[in-house]
C-alpha cells in the first residue's frame, strides 16, 4: 500500500492532475510542505505518493533490495488510478525515475528539478568519494547513506542553500530517511534511461546552489530532450523547501498554463 497524498480537484481552467515524485531519502512530505497546496489553490488537482519503502508506503520487500523497475511501477499504479494521464513532476532521484517511465508511458507534460542526469550518478557518487572517503567506504561496506545525510550540517550541504533558515534544515534533516542500496547500483550503469525514446514535454529546472547535481549535470538533461535548462539563483538542492520555492511552484504554473494544462 502506498501513501498517496492527495489535494485539490481538477477545474475547467487545470483538468490535468499533476503527479509529483519525490527523490532519494525524501517522501511525499516534502512535496507536501508547500507545493501541494499551492497548485490546489491555483485550481489543480495535486497528487504526492511516497514511493514504496518511503514515508508510510509499505514494501513486501527490503527497502535496500527495491530497484529503479520497482519504484517506476509505484508511479505507474499511481498514474494509472487518476482518470486521465497525469503532468509528472521528478525531483532529483525521482526525476530519474520520471524519465524511466516515460520511456513506456506518454504524459502531456513533465517537469524536472534539480534531477540526476540520464547519465546516472556518476558524477554524484565520484564526488562523494572524492571529498569523504572514509565515508564512501563505510557506505560500500554497510549499505547505509543515512548517518551521512541527515545531520543538519550535512543535509545543508547537500540539500540546502546559506540562506535557509537553520530551523528549517533541522526539521527536514529529522525527516530524511534510508534508501535502497540497489538503486545506487542501478543508477551508475543498470538502468539508465534512453532519452530518443522519450517524446513528453519537459521543463528541465535546476538550482545555482544545488549540492547534489551540478550545473553541468543539469544543461546536459536539457540537452538529452531537446531544450533548455533554467537555473533559479540562491536556491539549494531541495528546490520545493528552499525560501524561494514559491517562484519555482509559479514558474512551472506559468509553464503549465501556458501549454493548456
Amino acid at each position: 500500500m502506498l501513501e498517496v497524498i492527495d489535494k485539490g480537484s481538477a477545474t475547467e481552467s487545470h483538468p490535468v492532475p499533476l503527479l509529483f515524485v519525490h527523490g532519494a531519502w525524501h517522501a511525499a512530505w516534502c512535496w507536501d510542505a508547500n507545493f501541494l497546496n499551492f497548485f490546489a489553490d491555483k485550481g489543480y488537482r495535486a497528487v504526492a505518493p511516497s514511493l514504496r519503502g518511503h514515508g508510510n508506503s509499505s514494501t513486501d520487500k527490503p527497502l535496500r533490495s527495491c530497484s529503479v523497475a520497482d519504484f517506476v511501477e509505484d508511479i505507474a499504479s499511481v498514474a494509472d488510478s487518476l482518470p486521465v494521464p497525469p503532468v509528472i513532476i521528478g525531483h532529483s532521484m525521482g526525476g530519474f525515475f520520471v524519465q524511466k517511465y516515460l520511456e513506456s508511458h506518454h504524459c502531456p507534460a513533465g517537469v524536472l528539478m534539480t534531477s540526476m542526469p540520464p547519465q546516472g550518478n556518476l558524477g554524484a557518487t565520484w564526488r562523494w568519494l572524492r571529498d569523504y572517503p572514509g565515508q564512501f567506504l563505510k557506505i560500500a561496506a554497510t549499505g547505509r547513506t543515512l548517518p551521512y545525510i541527515n545531520t543538519p550540517a550535512a543535509a545543508r550541504r547537500k540539500f540546502f542553500s546559506a540562506w535557509t533558515p537553520e530551523s528549517d534544515v533541522v526539521k527536514y534533516a529529522a525527516l530524511l530517511q534510508e534508501d535502497s542500496a540497489r538503486v545506487g547500483i542501478d543508477c551508475l550503469v543498470l538502468s539508465l534511461p534512453r532519452p530518443r525514446r522519450i517524446t513528453t514535454p519537459l521543463l528541465v529546472l535546476g538550482a545555482d546552489d544545488d549540492g547534489a547535481h551540478t550545473r553541468k549535470e543539469i544543461l546536459a538533461t536539457a540537452r538529452a530532450y531537446r531544450t533548455e535548462a533554467e537555473f533559479f539563483p540562491r536556491m539549494g538542492h531541495d528546490m520545493m523547501l528552499e525560501p524561494g520555492w514559491a517562484d519555482v511552484a509559479e514558474r512551472i504554473h506559468t509553464w503549465l498554463s501556458a501549454r493548456g494544462l
